[in-house]
């Protein structure tokens, strides 16, 4: 099991706008939202929490529980449990696990999301905080 967030911030350059943060993995190539395996007993909110700042170097404020997202990999299944998170403090630092982070506004997160179901994820995120 894994769990994650669609990690969101108020945009600094747009008054009242929203950001979401995608992270590039280079394992993969990808543009996600951050998300990991779970340790063994660990909660999974307490999980998607840890990852976010793992992978971002941001704490967060955990809102809304969104959909979650499950798939075959490598003829695995998956399933990862996401939560909207507002991020609260901290910055980027480059990781074992992340290259590069951006934050987008979220018709551009949609866009640079590499998974299409990863973009269900920015349009249940703006249903949670009524803007969608």
């Amino acid at each position: 099991m894994a769990a994650g967030c669609v990690l969101w911030r108020r945009s600094p350059a747009a008054a009242g706008g929203l950001e979401i943060c995608l992270v590039h993995r280079p394992k993969y190539d990808d543009w996600s939202h951050p998300k990991g395996k779970l340790k063994r007993g660990e909660d999974p909110l307490a999980g998607a929490l840890r990852e976010v700042e793992e992978e971002t170097g941001h704490r967060a404020v955990p809102g809304a529980r969104l959909p979650t997202a499950e798939y075959e990999a490598n003829g695995r299944p998956k399933q990862v449990r996401y939560w909207a998170a507002e991020a609260v403090s901290g910055g980027f630092v480059v990781n074992h696990e992340v290259d590069r982070l951006v934050w987008l506004p979220p018709p551009a997160a949609r866009d640079r999301l590499t998974q299409p179901r990863d973009r269900t994820l920015v349009d249940a995120l703006l249903h949670v905080l009524h803007l969608a």
